[in-house]
């Protein structure tokens, strides 16, 4: 694992630390133990993909990158 591999996970495990201590599972209940926990995980997960399929079809299968306005006089035609 190189060195952005490792920051990367340990930011998402420092972001769920924080995150698990208001967690609550889509049913409302508080993630008590490790099969709540596994279930939180599926949500958050199935809740990224949909904002993932959402924002694609916002602004295309660009890769996210959206439209670069660096190009564009605002009226869609790019500057020479």
């Amino acid at each position: 694992m190189d060195t952005n591999q490792r920051q990367i996970a340990l930011s998402v495990l420092e972001s769920l630390r924080g995150d698990l201590m208001y967690a609550h599972l889509n049913n409302g209940s508080r993630v008590l133990d490790v099969a709540d926990l596994r279930q939180y995980l599926y949500e958050q997960m199935g809740r990224i993909r949909t904002n993932a399929l959402m924002m694609g079809a916002l602004y295309g299968n660009d890769g996210g990158r959206g439209q670069d306005i660096s190009k564009s006089n605002g009226h869609g035609k790019a500057q020479l």
